[in-house]
Parts: C-alpha cells; structure tokens; sequence
C-alpha cells in the first residue's frame, strides 16, 4: 500500500514538473496595444521611438498605430476600434470627453502651428498676427494671386486653420483659390510646395519635410501666437462604454509617454535629424492645461 502511493506521489510530482516546464517553454501570450493617433506624431516618428522604448522591457507587446486626422482617430476610438488616442483637437476632443468616450486626459507635448507658404509671399503675410495674414491670404486669392491648400480632413490641424479663418471673420469654402486635399500634413504639404501655396501645418512635419528636401518651396512666414499653440494630448477609451478595450496597457503606455523617461524622448526627438526637437515636452511646461481649455473652448 505505501509503495503504491509512494509511486502515486512521484507520478504526480512528474506530471507537475511537465506541465511547469511546459509553461515555462511556452512563450508569454502577446499583448496588443491599438492607438489611433493624428498623422503629425506618427509621421515624425515620435510615436514609433516612444513605442521601441516602451517594448524594450515588454517585448511581447505589439503596438499598432492608426495614423489618421484628430478628428478620424476620435471617431475611431469611439467605434472600438482603439484602446486610447494621441490627438491635438481641443474642441473635438472635449464633446468625447463629455460624451463619455474617453477617460484620464494627459497632456504630453506641445509645439506650434505656423503658416508656410511661397517665398515671394505673394499675399504679404510675412511677421503679421495670424488673423491678419489669414486675411490677406484672402483678399490676394480672390484676387487670383494666391492659393491655399487646406488639409481638409477634420484633423487638429484642419479645426485649427477653420478656426483661424472665423476669427478672421471669414469662409474661403468653395472659393477657386481654396483647395481641400482631403489628406494628411505630409501630403498637404507637398502639394502646397507644388503649387507655391499657402497652407498650415504643424512645425514639426514641417522641419523633418525640409531637413529632407522635399519642401524647398516653402518657408515660415508666420510662427508667432497664441492661438498657433499646438497642444497634444493622450486619452484612454472608457471601457465602461466602448467594449474590448485593453484598458491596462492603454494605461501603461499613457504612464509612459507622460514619465520622465518619455518626456525625455519627447524632448530630444528630432535633433539629430532636424537639428532641433520637433516637439517640447509637456513635463514641467506650466499653463498647459489652463491652454487646452481655452483652446477646447472653455
């Protein structure tokens, strides 16, 4: 009888010892992260050198990335189809907020809007306040001596620019000289090179376009203004009212992108390539938040 159970134990303990070795050799489950993200952060690479980072000591993590316009990545989000946002659209992003959609607003970077456009600066928009260059970009393009090239996109830069134009007073839509691409900051870009137009953009997808030599028909002709602040923040996507949203990851990557080990990746992205930082870092930056509201509308 002892030597059966003797034998029961010792098959017990091998069974044991297989299934741990099993499981010890079986590679931890891959976890998948979605962030829907304006084109800006994603096309500088921002994104794509925080997310190396974050995997270095989460190697089984997948980070997928939906680079569309703020506005996309919101609707997106609210359909599912993320776990959290990076986006630079106050007013878009606070009617999300109020809805529910999203949750744990975190500002993580700012920089700047600026108008680009010819150097013959055709419109006389050079060092002029924002509003005022709008308004002189409007006059000179129905005049037929200027052209602007719009985003299009209900993007962060496109509510931005929309913006601009009603503080202006003014509605160039369906205007000749007003042309909507319907396309991300990139691509705008090019076609506003092309085109010797105007266009706004943010400074950072400006700088890597330039430092590349794809944009040698544009230069800044205004940079300067409050309402050009160009505030950018992370939100996870509420779980309570979204289904399937891996909210702890979600929320381990917005930790990370907002610690001082991403602020310092924030920071310093873009000098070696561009010779400046494409972005500023939101850590220690006060009046972000008191900006964000005033932006949003509030």
């Amino acid at each position: 009888m002892r030597r059966a159970l003797v034998l029961l134990v010792l098959l017990l303990l091998t069974a044991l010892i297989g299934v741990s070795g099993l499981y010890l050799l079986s590679p931890p489950r891959t976890r998948v992260l979605r962030v829907a993200t304006t084109t800006s952060l994603y096309a500088t690479g921002l994104l794509e050198a925080l997310a190396g980072e974050f995997r270095r000591e989460r190697p089984h993590v997948v980070v997928q990335f939906i680079a569309v316009g703020s506005g996309e990545a919101l609707e997106r989000a609210s359909r599912g189809d993320a776990d959290m946002v990076f986006v630079h659209a106050p007013s878009l992003e606070r009617r999300y907020v109020e809805e529910g959609v999203l949750v744990e607003h975190r500002i993580f970077a700012y920089n700047y809007f600026v108008l680009v456009g010819h150097p013959e600066d055709p419109a006389g928009a050079r060092g002029l306040d924002p509003v005022a260059a709008f308004r002189r970009i409007f006059e000179t393009g129905g005049r037929g001596d200027a052209v602007f090239v719009s985003r299009g996109d209900n993007s962060g830069t496109h509510s931005r620019e929309l913006f601009l134009w009603s503080l202006a007073g003014l509605d160039p839509r369906g205007r000749p000289w007003y042309l909507e691409a319907g396309a991300g900051m990139s691509k705008t870009l090019l076609i506003a090179n092309e085109r010797g137009a105007y266009t706004l953009t943010d400074i950072g997808t400006y700088l890597k376009l330039r430092a590349e030599g794809r944009v040698p028909n544009l230069e800044v002709l205004v940079d300067r203004g409050e309402v050009l602040a160009n505030v950018y923040s992370i939100y996870i996507v509420n779980p309570a009212r979204v289904p399937g949203v891996n909210y702890a990851l979600a929320r381990e990557f917005a930790e990370f992108a907002t610690s001082e080990r991403g602020q310092a990746i924030v920071g310093s992205y873009g000098v070696e390539e561009v010779g400046t930082s494409l972005f500023y870092p939101a850590l220690g930056t006060e009046g972000l938040e008191e900006l964000w509201a005033k932006l949003a509308g509030g």
